[in-house]
């Protein structure tokens, strides 16, 4: 699930933020930059889900996440804050890891599964701290690709260029 969609651009190590709402910012911004999404539309999905209830998943990691009806496949980011911040998580410990998902809105049917399996993979405490550990994007990347992974449904489209139909042609 996780590999399939995350591509070496989409992973930052270290960066630093004032808080929350600074990370979120910069996640939004980088994702928007690389897939040429709105970054307003893609910083208001996150925070309008952030709204409704925190997605700190606990033990130090967020998965904030929004649906979106202008994409159409997924996007992902994965995030190694430089600092821990609160993200009023469950556990209250404060957050550093943040793997952040935007996903088409033409397939929320397979949205729960695939958000269930990203926690069931952060929950574990070898994957977290293999993340922390790891000293470059290619060694966080070799970390997600030993995770097993979920099938995509055949209408979802992942890989290099993923996003706006735009990107694709008439594909």
């Amino acid at each position: 699930m996780i590999s399939p969609i995350l591509l070496e651009e989409d992973i930052s190590l270290d960066l630093v933020t004032k808080g929350k709402q600074s990370a979120l910012s910069k996640i939004a911004i980088r994702i928007a930059r690389r897939t040429g999404l709105d970054e307003q539309m893609v910083l208001r999905g996150l925070f309008d889900r952030e709204r409704l209830g925190s997605t700190g998943i606990g033990r130090g990691v967020a998965i904030p996440h929004a649906l979106l009806s202008t994409i159409y496949s997924p996007v992902a980011s994965l995030t190694r804050l430089a600092q821990p911040i609160n993200f009023e998580g469950p556990d209250d410990d404060p957050v550093d890891l943040i793997y952040t998902v935007l996903w088409p809105r033409s397939a929320t049917s397979a949205f729960l599964p695939a958000l269930s399996q990203m926690c069931r993979l952060f929950r574990g405490s070898q994957v977290r701290e293999q993340l922390r550990q790891a000293r470059s994007v290619d060694e966080v990347l070799a970390i997600l690709e030993t995770e097993p992974h979920q099938e995509f449904p055949a209408n979802l489209r992942v890989g290099p260029g993923v996003v706006m139909s735009k990107q694709f042609g008439n594909a």
